[in-house]
């Protein structure tokens, strides 16, 4: 009897021990399932948090399909997104924002928020800013041959439609459209160089599209032939940019009956002083262009006309007729030089004096738009500083052959797009410099590639992105 006592109590005790033993196996079972499913869902989560990235990427994607197609008036500001198969797996929502002066749009931001429909909550926002190459990218584009001496320091791109034969030195790339031309005695090919790739045919010396006669220059950054530059895609609105202008200066003749054209000094307070010149004296000079003639470039009286404040919203200065400017810029400012009213006529923008900006980060830029020539003027100083993008829509950048006329040395921070031949040194037939500067030096401003003055002509259509983040 005590026996089976016991082995009830035995039973008992075993069973007790059962049910805990099970409810702790189910305690801990429990919580390596719930610790499964934490973890399974924290990794779906990475995954829509991953996914909800790409989803506002494609938005951003989506958006710049839009603006290089020019269709952004019909485009979705919230659209669905699917993925290859076909699936739809979460949307994105478009945030537009522009800046916009003069009547151009310079830049667009874009902001994209992506999410998926697993976790609508779970959104991830990128922020793109978008804008177009200008011209500022290259430190000079021309659409002539061209003869670098071996003075000359190049530190940016360098391109021409025509032929080109780099003496100098180049830090960057330098191009041409051509695969061969005909060097003449204008670019010291007279004897022909065979030695450095050159050949005869005939009488003429054909030279590769790039060459080099000296060891200063890094043949390895030569590329010829390249697509040829638009110059006709690059021409500059003159008349839009005459109707938004403030201030519009009219022909000089008109306000004063001795007018020759204006002298423009900005001021670093962001003003400028215009004068109405009055009489100019004469230099004996002489271009290809031209042969030998005379110049009237040296301001010897002037009458002041006024003192104006750059529009900040839209820094458009136009002038109906020659210009000398010159001084130290504040903001943005674009100015050009032309003559709308008289078909026959064009203008052209005399160099005279230093050009420079008040900070060099960016914030301050210049254009100067010649309708014909952009020239430097025999008084020019002997160390000359010019900042800025300078075109010669028509003509060309150079400074003119002045006997015995020498300076020292050039700086140019910036770009020059010229139509015709550059050249601000002069060297006879035995390869001895007799006139213009001694030393140059020009380097590309990168600060106003994607964000120049008002009006600077871009080399495509297309947007790029030049600043990607993800924001909060």
């Amino acid at each position: 009897m005590s026996s089976f006592v016991i082995l009830k109590k035995n039973k008992g005790v075993i069973v007790t021990l059962v049910l805990v033993f099970g409810l702790i196996f189910l305690i801990l079972l429990g919580g390596l399932f719930t610790f499964i499913l934490l973890q399974y869902r924290q990794s779906v989560q990475k995954v829509a948090w991953s996914e909800a990235l790409n989803v506002a990427e494609a938005g951003v994607d989506y958006y710049k399909w839009c603006l290089n197609n020019e269709i952004e008036a019909n485009c979705l500001t919230e659209k669905d997104y699917y993925e290859p198969a076909g699936n739809k797996i979460g949307k994105f929502a478009l945030q537009i924002s522009s800046t916009v002066a003069c009547g151009q749009t310079i830049q667009r931001e874009i902001i994209s928020t992506g999410w998926t429909d697993k976790f609508p909550d779970l959104k991830r926002k990128v922020s793109v800013l978008y804008a177009r190459e200008s011209v500022a990218k290259f430190s000079y584009v021309l659409n002539d041959n061209v003869w670098i001496g071996s003075d000359h320091e190049i530190r940016g791109p360098y391109h021409s439609n025509g032929g080109v034969r780099m003496d100098g030195e180049n830090q960057s790339t330098v191009t041409s459209t051509k695969d061969k031309w005909i060097c003449t005695s204008a670019f010291g090919c007279s004897p022909c160089p065979t030695n450095y790739g050159c050949w005869l045919d005939g009488t003429d010396c054909f030279c590769p599209g790039v060459f080099t006669t000296t060891q200063n220059s890094n043949p390895g950054l030569f590329s010829f032939p390249v697509t040829p530059f638009d110059f006709t895609g690059i021409t500059i609105d003159l008349a839009q940019m005459k109707t938004v202008a403030q201030p519009y200066l009219p022909p000089s003749n008109t306000l004063n009956s001795q007018g020759k054209g204006y002298h423009l000094k900005f001021e670093n307070d962001g003003t400028f002083k215009v004068w109405i010149i009055t009489q100019l004296s004469s230099a004996r000079a002489y271009s290809l262009e031209e042969g030998n003639h005379y110049d009237y470039f040296t301001i010897t009286s002037e009458d002041f006309y006024g003192t104006y404040s750059i529009n900040p919203n839209c820094s458009v200065i136009f002038v109906e007729d020659n210009l000398w400017p010159e001084g130290e810029v504040k903001g943005k400012v674009t100015i050009a030089s032309a003559n709308l009213i008289n078909p026959n006529l064009d203008t052209d923008v005399i160099l005279q004096g230093n050009i420079n900006y008040t900070a060099l980060d960016g914030s301050d830029g210049l254009l100067v738009v010649g309708e014909r020539n952009v020239l430097i003027s025999p008084n020019s100083p002997n160390q000359m500083e010019l900042r800025g993008i300078f075109i010669a829509q028509k003509g060309r950048f150079s400074r003119n052959h002045y006997s015995n006329n020498f300076r020292e040395k050039l700086e140019i921070y910036g770009s020059i797009v010229s139509n015709g031949r550059v050249g601000t040194q002069w060297i006879d037939s035995g390869g001895n410099i007799v006139s213009g500067y001694l030393k140059r030096e020009s380097y590309f401003d990168s600060k106003l590639i994607y964000n120049p003055p008002f009006f600077t002509p871009n080399i495509g259509t297309e947007f790029k992105i030049i600043n990607w983040e993800e924001i909060k």
